[in-house]
């Protein structure tokens, strides 16, 4: 299986938000993220980093200005 998992960085921290994803899109300001179940989850920020051969997506929330 080629799923991976998505976890958001939060400071020194990763967080599991999603299992089983195979759709990473880019979508307006943020990011879309879909599973093999058909989950939707839309995270306002970017790709932090990828390890492919893990099955891991590292995704930063975008910090806001002021």
């Amino acid at each position: 299986m080629c799923e991976a998992n998505a976890y958001l960085i939060k400071g020194q921290e990763e967080k599991l938000i999603m299992e089983a994803v195979d759709t990473v899109k880019p979508e307006g300001d943020g990011i879309k993220l879909e599973n093999i179940f058909g989950d939707q989850k839309f995270i306002k920020g970017c790709i932090y980093s990828l390890s492919l051969v893990d099955h891991k997506i590292y995704l930063k929330e975008q910090e806001s200005l002021g």
